[in-house]
């Protein structure tokens, strides 16, 4: 017996150091962008599964074990319908997971767009997207990162903010003195939110956007029609019952992304519904496998 729980307990213990969660870091320890004074009452919000009324942008590392390391990193941007985060499922669960693949994973707990805090709302969740991979490619020699190996995943409305990372590298919303690449070597979507003209997610839209906004900023954040060749090669998974983003939102960016010539691969369930994160109940099918594959079929891991 004695025997039997110290293996438990070592198992666990070994277990415990696969999954080490680092120390925040701010991602703008010299002063928030685009940023106005927090009204009396808001404050951040935040338990185990969601963050809302993000005004301290950080980035959550979860480092890959010494001697399983690969290289690879990846950035992560939970969803939330850009009203909250959701960074238990969508973040720290899936941080885990590829932790114990060997990848090093950093979950990024953004600021929400909201008039209160910021004079330009529509950009704020970019500019804190970009700087963290931003502040990824900075440390990527200390951190045991290989060039050309850094990606991203967003889920739901996470994934439309990794799509607008995966679109939109070429026009900066941060400082950038270094000229440091803002370009993501591939992009995980998932259950994304890409388009606000057709099949969208209404609530993302006017989150993002505002009640009525002008139709040139409406085809910015449309990312089906920001996709060129440099568009970075993707992965997209989706639910064909998804009820909250249609199914569509995927197909057409997979479109797009063959339209350009751009390297893809789509993977969609007939059930699943929206939101099940790593696990689709209604399958045995393990799509994070899958994901694992297409990375190594691409040479980002081993």
């Amino acid at each position: 017996m004695k025997k039997f729980v110290l293996i438990s307990m070592l198992t666990t213990t070994a277990y415990m150091a696969q999954a080490q969660q680092g120390k925040p870091i701010p991602l703008y320890p010299e002063g928030v962008p685009n940023a106005k004074p927090a009204p009396a009452g808001y404050q951040e919000d935040l338990d185990s599964n969601r963050a809302r009324m993000v005004t301290q942008p950080e980035l959550i590392p979860f480092p890959a074990p010494a001697g399983k390391a690969n290289g690879t990193a990846v950035v992560i941007y939970p969803g939330g319908g850009y009203g909250s985060v959701v960074i238990g499922r969508e973040g720290y669960r899936v941080a885990r997971r590829f932790q114990q693949s060997g990848i090093s994973a950093f979950v990024v707990k953004y600021r929400l767009p909201d008039d209160r805090i910021m004079p330009d709302k529509s950009k704020g969740p970019l500019q804190d997207a970009q700087r963290a991979l931003q502040l990824v490619r900075q440390h990527a020699a200390e951190w045991g990162i290989q060039p050309g190996k850094t990606g991203i995943i967003g889920f739901s409305a996470g994934g439309h903010l990794a799509s607008t990372v995966g679109t939109h590298f070429e026009h900066p919303v941060i400082p950038n003195p270094a000229q440091l690449n803002l370009r993501p070597d591939f992009m995980i979507l998932v259950y994304p939110v890409i388009s606000f003209t057709s099949y969208m997610h209404a609530g993302s839209k006017k989150a993002l956007l505002g009640e009525h906004p002008d139709s040139a900023l409406v085809k910015l954040y449309s990312n089906e029609m920001q996709v060129t060749s440099n568009t970075p090669p993707a992965f997209l998974l989706h639910a064909q019952d998804d009820k909250v983003v249609p199914v569509q939102n995927s197909l057409l960016f997979y479109n797009a992304l063959t339209n350009a010539g751009v390297k893809a691969e789509m993977h969609l369930y007939q059930n699943g519904g929206h939101g099940f994160d790593l696990y689709n109940k209604t399958t045995q099918d393990d799509w994070f496998e899958r994901c694992l594959h297409w990375m190594q079929a691409n040479g980002w891991i081993q």
